[in-house]
């Protein structure tokens, strides 16, 4: 069973267009959402979740239609964004407020998650550092049994050990296989040590879907001379020159047996960078 199902997503503004997004996560894994920032990953969840009204397009979650049954769907959903809500408040009483909207609140989980995470309940929102916050916030999620985290940049301004205890942490949750993360992200690092799916959207279009192995398999990265690129400049995605020679990428099918150049696999980083850069190099 997938947790999303999204079908030829659109919203459409003066300047952008959320175009024909497609899309499903299966359940009990954890996808990654990549882009520049401004490709249309923030526009993309806020829209699946009605947040923001769709032009066209089906979204379904939990097997469930987002338009006829948004309540039901939303008291199983964990979202969390870049914005603390109520900075000055205590924790206690950002909790009384927020668990009066799920009836599966689960007082002794919150609880055992305040412990786990160190959280002092008495402290304001404003006295904690960003990654004790977003352990609040997922606190919050996790106490009334959400079965989808959707995540909007969680990692963003984080120094690397608080990225990484939090990656380990979304592994922890998705052991029991039934909780599915959706998280997006321009820091593709952190999707190498934890992702199982990734999409890459780029000027609100889908470019890939599928799983990390998938989607590092189709690509690449080559490097060698002036006179090879001469030889397999057309098929490349996109390269870079300097004083050796040329650094690309090109899709794994697109390679020849008589090819001369060095040839690596890519990380995810470079991906998105050789996709989003126009053929021939610098934007």
């Amino acid at each position: 069973m997938n947790s999303i199902e999204i079908k030829n997503l659109t919203k459409r503004y003066k300047t952008f267009t959320l175009d024909n997004i497609n899309l499903s996560i299966p359940k009990g894994y954890i996808m990654g959402f990549i882009g520049e920032n401004g490709a249309g990953k923030t526009t993309t969840i806020k829209t699946m979740l009605n947040i923001t009204k769709r032009d066209a397009g089906q979204v379904s979650i939990f097997g469930q239609d987002i338009d006829k049954d948004e309540i039901s769907i939303k008291s199983k959903i964990g979202y969390v964004s870049g914005n603390m809500f109520y900075p000055k408040k205590t924790l206690k009483e950002v909790t009384k407020y927020y668990k009066s909207f799920y009836d599966e609140w689960d007082e002794g989980l919150y609880l055992d998650y305040l412990n786990k995470f160190n959280l002092d309940s008495s402290k304001r929102i404003d006295e904690l550092s960003k990654g004790m916050q977003l352990k609040y916030l997922i606190t919050l999620a996790l106490s009334h049994h959400a079965e989808l985290l959707i995540l909007d940049e969680p990692t963003s301004g984080l120094d690397p050990v608080a990225r990484d205890n939090l990656l380990e942490l979304f592994q922890t949750i998705i052991e029991n296989e039934e909780t599915t993360i959706f998280f997006s992200t321009h820091i593709t690092s952190d999707l190498e040590k934890c992702a199982d799916y990734v999409t890459f959207i780029k000027d609100g279009r889908i470019i890939e879907s599928c799983s990390k192995d998938d989607l590092i398999d189709k690509y690449r990265l080559v490097n060698g001379t002036e006179k090879e690129l001469l030889e397999v400049k057309e098929r490349l995605i996109a390269f870079k020159t300097n004083s050796f020679g040329f650094n690309g990428l090109i899709k794994t099918i697109d390679l020849k047996e008589t090819d001369s150049f060095k040839v690596g696999q890519p990380s995810l980083d470079d991906i998105m960078i050789y996709n989003t850069l126009h053929k021939g190099g610098i934007l």
